[in-house]
C-alpha cells in the first residue's frame, strides 16, 4: 500500500544493536499509522529532527527524523535518505508536541506533522529580494519630483533600502511611482537576503501611559515572563479596558529577553487595528501566519520562525505548529473564541493545545478575554490559572447602557425588522453626529426561500440546510458546501411563476432598511461576503474611524476588538438567534457574542447604549446582559453542567460517522452502538443522524461518550474502535472535547 515492505511502520520493533547507527526512523506528513526506517548514508548526516527528503513509492516525500531507527529489516531492503535540508532541525519540543496532540485527539502523528511542516518549500534557502536605494548618479534631465515620488525620496534619504510594496505603502503611493524611480535611475535595485530586509519589534520604544490597575498587571506579566517558568495567567477585562496594551508590556519583556513570542487570534485576517497597535508599539510590523497569506510570505515566515529570526508571530491557530527555536511566551487573544477549535482533519482546540505547549517548553502563557470561557473560569477557580483582573474601562469611558426591547410589545411593522424605539434611537444618534452599529449574526439577505403557492423549500442538494439568499451576488448559496444557483424564475416543484418569497431577516435585508429609513446615512457593510482579505476589512476599519461612515452593519465579524470612539449605539437585531438549537454551549456562546458587540459601544469619551432586540426578554443570558452581571450568569451555568456531569466538569468524546453510501453508514454506526463501551458513569448515546444529517454530500451519523472527569477517554475510544471494522467508503472521525454538536 506504502511501496512495499521496505517502508514497514518501525513501531514496537527491536532494535539489533549493530544496526541502529546507520538506520533512522522518519516520520512522514501524511495520515500513516507510524515512523518509518530508512538507511542513513554516510554521505547524509541527519539526527532527530533533521528535515529530510526520502523515496515512498515512486514519490519523494519531506519529513522529519523522529528517531533512531529500529531493526527487522534487511539493510539491503531499506531505501536510502536522499538529502537533508540545509535548516535548523525541528526542535525537540515541537516534535514532543506533535506526539502529545497525535494522542490527545487521537490522530495520525503525520497528521499532525503536516500542520507543523506549514510549508515545505520553507526548506530552502529563500531567494533574494530585490530592494531600492537612492542612487548617485546625477537626476535625469526633465526629471519631475511630484510629491508622492519626493515623499519615497525622503523616506530613502536616511534609511536602509526597502522593498518596492513597503517604500509604496510607507510613501502613501503606487508600486508604479516606486518602479518609475528606479527606471528614471533615481533609485537602484539591489539584492538583499530577507533577513537583512526584517524589521524586528523594538522592545525599547514607550508605550502609553497606563492606569494603576493597567500598570499593576503589565507589571505581574512581566515578573512571569522574567521568571521564565511555566505558568498560564488570565488577563479578565472588561471591554475597552486595555487588555492588549498591558499584555504588550509581557511581549516586551520576552523579546528584551531575546526570545521568541507567539500571539495567537481567533481570526488574524480580521485584526487590522490590531496590527496597527501592534506596530504603532513596538515600531515594526509582526511576522503574520495565517491561511490568506501567499506562498511566497508562507515560505518566508515559517524559514524566519525556524531560524529564529521571527522574533514575533501573530497568527490563527495553526501558528502553534510553527518550530519555535526559542520560545518565551504565548499570548492567546479572545481565549474564549470558537474559531480556535479545528473542526477538519486534526481536531483541536488551539487554546488548549497552546497550554500544553507552553507546558512542554516550560514557557508562560497568557489567556485574553472580557468574556472568559467556563472551562477557563473552572480553573482559575481550581487553582491551575492564576486570574489578573481589570474591571473597568480605561480613561474616561464607561461601560454602555444595556436596553432590552420586548419585540412582543414594540413590533416592528408588517416586513420591517428593527423595532420603533430602536430606530427612533438610531435616528437621534445619526443626527447627533455619531456613529451606529447595527449586529445581526446571518449572512445574506434571507436564510429562507419558499413558494407562496405550495410551501416547497429551496434546499441545498448537498446538506440539511436551506439555500440562503444573496441578493446583493444574485444568488441562493449553501453557507456549508458552497454550493450556488441563480434564484430560479418559478418554483421548481409546482412551477408557479413568480412565487417565491424570501423570509426572515440577513443582514442584506437589515441594510436595505436602514437605508430606506436613512437615505442621507453613510452605511457600510461588513461580513465576510463583502470584506475578501485583511486589506479591505482594513479600509473598512479606518473609513469608519475616520467618520466616513455612518451607520455599520453586519455580522459577527464586528465584535472582535474594534475601536471605533465615535459610535455609541449599539443595536442587536435578533438577540435570540444564538439559542436555538440545544447546544451546550449555546447560552454561554450567545453571552460571549452580545457581550463583545455591546463592547463596542461608547469606547470614546461619549457614553454607548446597546439595544438588545427579543423575544425573550425573561432569559438568563437577556437578564444578566441587562444587569451586566457575567459571574452570576457563569455561576449559574456552572451548576447546571455540574448538575449534568458536562464539560468542564466532565468529559465528552464524540465519533462521527461519514460516507456517500447511507446504508454502509448506517451499518457502522450501528456495529458502533452495538460494542459501545459499558461501564459505570460512562454513557454512551446514539447512534442518531447529526443535526446536519448530509453534509457536503456525506451522509453523517453521531455517537457522544460522556464521562466522569477523571476517565481516560482516550482509551476507551480506541477499545471501542478496534472491534469495529471500518470498510474504506466511511470515514470515522473522532473528536474529544466537542464543541460542536452539527
Amino acid at each position: 500500500m506504502f511501496g512495499g515492505p521496505d517502508e514497514m511502520p518501525a513501531a514496537d520493533r527491536p532494535a539489533p544493536p549493530d544496526r541502529a547507527a546507520d538506520r533512522v526512523r522518519v516520520l512522514l506528513p501524511l495520515p500513516l499509522p507510524g515512523a518509518y526506517d530508512y538507511r542513513l548514508p554516510p554521505d547524509v548526516p541527519a539526527g532527530p529532527g533533521d528535515y529530510v527528503e526520502v523515496p515512498l513509492g515512486p514519490r519523494r516525500v519531506v519529513g522529519v527524523v523522529w528517531a533512531e531507527g529500529g531493526g527487522g529489516i534487511e539493510d539491503g531492503r531499506l531505501r536510502p535518505i536522499l538529502r537533508r535540508f540545509d535548516v535548523p532541525p525541528m526542535p525537540e519540543v515541537q516534535r514532543r508536541f506533535v506526539d502529545w496532540v497525535a494522542a490527545y485527539t487521537m490522530a495520525p502523528a503525520g497528521a499532525v506533522l503536516k500542520m507543523a511542516l506549514g510549508s515545505a518549500a520553507g526548506l530552502e534557502p529563500p531567494r533574494p529580494v530585490t530592494a531600492y536605494r537612492l542612487s548617485d548618479a546625477p537626476r535625469p534631465p526633465g526629471f519631475k519630483a511630484t510629491p508622492a515620488r519626493r515623499r519615497v525620496l525622503e523616506i530613502l534619504s536616511d534609511g536602509p533600502p526597502r522593498g518596492a510594496a513597503e517604500l509604496a505603502l510607507e510613501a502613501g503611493c503606487g508600486i508604479g511611482v516606486v518602479r518609475g524611480l528606479a527606471d528614471a535611475g533615481v533609485l537602484e535595485p539591489v539584492a538583499m537576503r530577507v533577513s537583512e530586509a526584517r524589521r524586528d519589534p523594538d522592545w525599547a520604544l514607550p508605550g502609553p501611559v497606563l492606569s494603576g490597575p493597567q500598570r499593576d498587571a503589565a507589571q505581574a506579566l512581566r515578573a512571569k515572563v522574567r521568571a521564565g517558568d511555566y505558568g498560564v495567567t488570565l488577563l479578565d477585562g472588561v471591554t475597552g479596558s486595555g487588555k492588549t496594551e498591558v499584555y504588550f508590556e509581557a511581549v516586551a519583556q520576552a523579546l528584551e529577553a531575546g526570545r521568541q513570542v507567539l500571539v495567537l487570534l481567533p481570526e488574524i485576517a480580521l485584526s487590522a487595528q490590531w496590527l496597527t497597535r501592534f506596530e504603532a508599539r513596538f515600531g515594526a510590523p509582526p511576522d503574520l501566519w495565517h491561511s490568506d497569506l501567499t506562498p511566497h510570505q508562507r515560505r518566508t515566515t515559517w524559514r524566519a520562525v525556524a531560524t529564529g529570526q521571527a522574533r514575533l508571530v501573530v497568527g490563527a491557530r495553526s501558528a502553534l505548529f510553527l518550530p519555535f527555536p526559542d520560545l518565551g511566551l504565548i499570548v492567546v487573544d479572545e481565549e474564549h473564541e470558537g474559531a480556535f477549535k479545528q473542526e477538519d482533519g486534526v481536531i483541536y482546540h488551539a487554546r488548549d493545545m497552546a497550554v500544553v505547549r507552553a507546558h512542554l517548553g516550560r514557557v508562560p502563557i497568557v489567556l485574553v478575554s472580557a468574556t472568559p470561557s467556563l472551562e477557563t473560569v473552572a480553573n482559575c477557580e481550581a487553582g491551575r490559572y492564576e486570574r489578573l483582573d481589570l474591571p473597568s474601562r480605561h480613561g474616561n469611558a464607561v461601560l454602555p447602557e444595556i436596553r432590552l426591547i420586548d419585540m412582543r410589545a414594540d413590533r416592528p411593522e408588517r416586513g420591517r425588522w428593527l423595532a420603533p424605539s430602536l430606530r427612533d434611537a438610531l435616528a437621534r444618534t445619526l443626527e447627533g453626529g455619531e456613529q451606529a452599529m447595527l449586529f445581526l449574526n446571518r449572512r445574506g439577505y434571507a436564510p429562507l426561500t419558499l413558494c407562496r403557492a405550495c410551501g416547497f423549500r429551496l434546499q441545498c442538494p448537498n446538506c440539511t440546510a436551506w439555500l440562503v439568499e444573496h441578493r446583493l451576488a444574485g444568488q441562493l448559496r449553501c453557507h456549508h458546501c458552497d454550493h450556488c444557483v441563480k434564484l430560479p424564475d418559478s418554483c421548481p416543484s409546482c412551477g408557479t411563476g413568480g412565487s417565491l418569497a424570501a423570509c426572515g431577516p440577513g443582514v442584506e435585508r437589515v441594510a436595505e432598511e436602514a437605508a430606506f429609513l436613512f437615505p442621507e446615512a453613510r452605511i457600510a457593510m461588513m461580513t465576510s461576503d463583502t470584506l475578501f482579505g485583511p486589506h479591505a476589512v482594513e479600509e473598512l476599519v479606518r473609513k469608519v474611524t475616520g467618520h466616513e461612515i455612518d451607520l455599520l452593519i453586519g455580522t459577527q465579524m464586528m465584535a472582535k476588538g474594534h475601536h471605533f470612539p465615535l459610535l455609541t449605539l449599539v443595536g442587536v437585531v435578533d438577540a435570540d438567534l444564538g439559542l436555538q438549537g440545544g447546544d451546550l454551549r449555546a447560552t454561554e456562546r450567545t453571552f460571549q457574542l452580545l457581550s463583545q458587540v455591546a463592547g463596542r459601544a461608547g469606547r470614546g469619551d461619549r457614553p454607548g447604549t446597546v439595544f438588545l432586540q427579543t423575544y425573550m426578554p425573561e432569559h438568563p443570558v437577556m437578564q444578566a446582559l441587562l444587569d451586566t452581571d457575567r459571574d452570576a450568569f457563569l455561576a449559574s451555568e456552572a451548576r447546571e453542567r455540574i448538575a449534568a456531569g458536562m464539560p468542564p466538569y466532565g468529559r465528552l468524546a464524540a465519533l462521527i460517522v461519514s460516507g456517500e453510501d447511507m446504508e454502509a453508514v448506517d451499518a457502522v454506526a450501528r456495529r458502533l452502538g452495538r460494542t459501545a463501551p459499558r461501564m459505570d458513569a460512562v454513557q454512551v448515546l446514539g447512534p442518531a443522524p447529526a443535526p446536519f444529517a448530509l453534509l457536503r454530500g456525506r451522509h453523517r451519523r453521531r455517537l457522544l461518550l460522556k464521562a466522569p472527569r477523571g476517565v481516560q477517554v482516550q482509551s476507551l475510544v480506541a477499545r471501542w474502535l478496534d472491534q469495529v471494522p471500518v470498510p474504506g467508503s466511511v470515514r470515522v472521525q473522532v473528536d474529544v472535547d466537542p464543541y460542536s454538536f452539527l
